[in-house]
């Protein structure tokens, strides 16, 4: 049995217990090992919800990055362990956590995407024009029951991802980035072995090809070929793809 390089760096907190308060300087970040982490706002005395962290997500990160008071509070939804990350041990989690570093990535790389289009909003308002609007990110899909057309089907559960468009991202609902794919697993992942981006689904013009995503773990299966990271793999109607522990059919 693996031993995970960070258990004595692990916290444990009841349901209910604060993890930190919007205000606090903090120098720690967290990754969920097990349970739910509700992060929030006090608005008028009442909580607004900022998002819910699970298994892999993490949160707190600007303070190690930035050094900057913290933006929301933390609690513990239900009993949860968590792996507390100092400044010390950041280069250390980066460098064993590939998909963590991409999402931070991604997370910032948003960040700048909307400062820059909040930027542009301002500036088209001084000229008189019409301000850029906030990118709306979404929340997790339902699956539809199956149908015809281009889709994925889960297998044994009578439920399908009806594909548009060229090109379909397959993963689960991200709340740190508040990214979610175009066939979000969430739903029908309940071990959370598919990673936020995993493969990549694209149409060409000899037909559809699967990619898996840098970063993706627990593997990308078609039939029983295990696909390279990068490496567009052909995927034709009845296939059976394995994304983590998801087992998917495509039909076309």
């Amino acid at each position: 049995m693996a031993i995970n390089p960070f258990q004595n760096f692990m916290v444990r907190y009841g349901a209910n217990e604060r993890i930190f308060t919007e205000g606090d300087l903090g120098t720690t970040m967290y990754i969920v090992q097990s349970g739910k982490i509700r992060l929030f706002r006090l608005v008028e005395g009442a909580k607004r919800v900022h998002g819910m962290m699970e298994k892999g997500d993490f949160f707190g990160e600007m303070s190690i990055l930035e050094g900057l008071p913290r933006t929301v509070s933390a609690e513990a939804v239900e009993d949860a362990e968590l792996i507390e990350i100092n400044s010390m041990t950041f280069d250390k989690m980066i460098k064993g956590n590939i998909e963590i570093a991409i999402r931070m990535l991604r997370k910032l790389s948003i960040r700048l995407r909307e400062t820059e289009r909040r930027f542009e909003g301002l500036q088209a308002d001084g000229r008189g024009g019409p301000p850029t609007r906030p990118i709306s990110m979404g929340k997790p899909k339902t699956p539809g029951v199956a149908g015809t057309g281009t889709r994925l089907e889960v297998e044994g559960e009578g439920t399908s991802f009806h594909l548009q468009g060229e090109e379909t991202l397959i993963g689960r609902f991200d709340p740190v980035t508040e990214q979610m794919p175009d066939v979000d697993l969430t739903q029908v992942d309940l071990k959370r072995s598919v990673s936020r981006r995993h493969a990549r689904l694209v149409r060409t013009t000899e037909g559809f090809v699967l990619t898996e995503e840098v970063g993706a773990l627990n593997g990308t299966f078609v039939n029983s070929t295990k696909l390279v990271t990068g490496r567009a793999h052909p995927v034709q109607d009845g296939d059976r793809v394995s994304v983590g522990m998801v087992k998917l059919v495509f039909r076309a």
